[in-house]
């Protein structure tokens, strides 16, 4: 039980610092981090919180499908679903949803897929700086969940950590909640390069 107030102090703790960067505009955006294996049980931030007051008590936990346990004072995120089936397809160990502006007019931009190579900051999401070529992949939103999952299991790419969900946001996960919500920043970082670069001149 101590671990898990642990886990649900640094769920919080992760919350507010993606607020502060401007991804989690007033309730928006969900974290999630796997609590335990066998049965596995994942702690998920709770419906409806400003992301500005998160607290350790707002961490809702939930079964490996997102489906919540009995007895939560909270109901989950409505994506916990996406977050489970992520951490499932991937075994990551935390997965970090944020509606970044930056995700979503990559999305609009190139719909097909935004295309990345030979940028530095590849490195802070477990990639190549340069020789290799990444496609992060785009698909439609959804407002059902069960569907929203199927197109993230199908699309994502396992070399990347990264989907962006058109007209939403992005989800990005990792091997513990410092590595998915650092993985978050470099995202952003990459995706803010490629949307400028088209506007750089070139000599």
């Amino acid at each position: 039980m101590h671990h898990e107030h642990g886990r649900a102090a640094r769920l919080a703790a992760t919350t507010r610092q993606l607020y502060d960067l401007g991804w989690m505009r007033g309730t928006s955006g969900n974290v999630s981090v796997v609590a335990q294996d066998d049965p596995r049980h994942i702690l998920v931030s709770a419906s409806g919180i400003a992301k500005h007051s998160t607290q350790p008590e707002h961490a809702v936990v939930t079964d490996a499908a997102g489906v919540a346990l009995d007895g939560q004072v909270h109901a989950p995120s409505a994506e916990s679903k996406v977050h489970a089936a992520i951490v499932d397809e991937t075994g990551a160990r935390a997965v970090v949803h944020v509606h970044a502006m930056a995700s979503v007019l990559a999305a609009t931009r190139w719909p097909g897929g935004v295309v990345l190579s030979s940028v530095e900051q590849l490195k802070g999401l477990g990639c190549s700086a340069e020789g290799e070529q990444y496609t992060v992949p785009v698909v439609a939103n959804s407002q059902d969940m069960d569907d929203l999952s199927d197109r993230i299991r199908r699309a994502m790419n396992p070399d990347i950590p990264i989907v962006l969900v058109a007209d939403h946001g992005m989800y990005v996960w990792g091997q513990s909640l410092e590595d998915a919500a650092n993985r978050t920043e470099s995202a952003d970082w990459i995706l803010q390069h490629a949307l400028l670069h088209q506007f750089v001149s070139r000599p």
